[in-house]
């Protein structure tokens, strides 16, 4: 797997000399990472509140469509905590070997219970968006209204006694905007896709929030009650919403 968002070690001078692997995954993604960071303005708060070491979960809002939440979470993680996150992705990343192999090399990791679980129990740190696609494909109608949080990452984090960094995502929302929210249930059941407006990000303003940890103390034992781990996903959600809801209003328009 090539780290794409590490800090070469040395200044490049010479392109040419660069392997084409090097050129994709590593010194154009950093590249366009530090466009976007200025395009979108992006702010960031609240970054002392990941740990330092140890498992733990960052679970942001997803919002978007287009994926540029979760590069830019990445990045932002990257270079500021020295700790390669390690995103969860959808499964479509992962159906063909055209997709999956520049996946892997850009260090995403097919959103599976089982796959969390396996990088947590390393240490790692670990993106999981507990809205899913729903919240990633919901319509624009519904910009900033948390859809429900699945219970997966409550699980991972019991059963490897991970701390859970609630974060929050502002500006995606206002970057790419979707008119409505495709369910194929007839074809492919279960799948979900957006149905753009635009494909060119617009220049909204970025922040980004990382919220105090959360430890849960109970035994892995515990993720079997369905209750207790929905309560807690609940829990989550509700302060997330509020949170968001204090800093959509504090900010107003999301382009100025």
């Amino acid at each position: 797997m090539i780290n794409f968002l590490k800090k070469p070690n040395e200044k490049v001078f010479n392109l040419k000399e660069l392997s084409t692997d090097a050129l994709i995954y590593k010194v154009f993604p950093r590249f366009f990472m530090e466009l976007m960071k200025k395009y979108f303005r992006l702010e960031v708060e609240g970054i002392e509140n990941i740990p330092a070491k140890g498992p733990v979960i960052i679970a942001p809002n997803h919002s978007g469509f287009s994926g540029f939440d979760a590069m830019i979470l990445a990045y932002v993680l990257q270079e500021n905590t020295k700790r390669i996150p390690r995103v969860m992705t959808h499964h479509l990343w992962f159906l063909t070997e055209t997709t999956s192999i520049p996946a892997q090399k850009l260090g995403f990791i097919e959103a599976t219970y089982d796959n969390g679980v396996a990088l947590l129990k390393k240490n790692n740190m670990v993106v999981l968006f507990p809205e899913g696609e729903h919240g990633n494909f919901k319509p624009s109608t519904k910009r900033y209204q948390l859809q429900e949080f699945k219970r997966g990452f409550v699980r991972m984090a019991i059963q490897t006694q991970a701390k859970v960094v609630p974060t929050i995502i502002l500006g995606a929302e206002e970057t790419h905007i979707n008119l409505q929210k495709l369910k194929f249930t007839k074809f492919l059941r279960g799948l979900v896709l957006p149905l753009p407006l635009n494909v060119i990000p617009l220049p909204a303003k970025w922040k980004i929030v990382f919220e105090k940890p959360v430890d849960f103390p109970f035994t892995a034992d515990k993720i079997n009650d369905s209750e207790l781990c929905h309560d807690l996903a609940h829990d989550i959600q509700e302060t997330m919403q509020s949170k968001i809801n204090k800093e959509v209003k504090k900010r107003g328009s999301g382009y100025f």
